[in-house]
């Protein structure tokens, strides 16, 4: 299936989301700070990424933004997954790029079937 690089600074939600992607055969990578998660998507190029918004540092949005501006991995789709729940947050997350958005907690279900949209998979 795909490769997908979680981008979140809390432990609990990274075993969560890695548990549910790999229960669907997807090979997860991991990162627990934006500036890591950058260099890890320019390293692997991995198919897929979810980033978390609120993170010590950099957060997502100014994550995302840098990926998807830069020519190196502006190609790699970004699933924004975060407790910032507004409206007005959703739409700055696709402003800033991300190709969805999904608030915690997150639903297995849910989260697949977006991966497979964007995918096309």
């Amino acid at each position: 299936m795909a490769r997908v690089l979680i981008v979140d600074d809390s432990p609990t939600e990274v075993h969560v989301l890695k548990t549910i992607l790999e229960d669907h055969g997807h090979q997860v990578s991991s990162a627990d700070n934006a500036e890591e998660g950058i260099a890890l998507a320019k390293k692997q190029k991995p198919d897929l990424i979810l980033m978390d918004v609120v993170m010590p540092g950099m957060n997502g949005f100014q994550a995302t933004r840098a990926l998807t501006k830069d020519a190196e991995t502006s190609s790699i789709p970004i699933i924004i997954v975060t407790t910032k729940d507004q409206e007005t947050d959703r739409v700055w997350g696709l402003r800033q790029g991300a190709k969805d958005y999904i608030s915690k907690p997150v639903m297995a279900d849910e989260l697949v079937k977006k991966i497979k949209t964007i995918l096309g998979r």
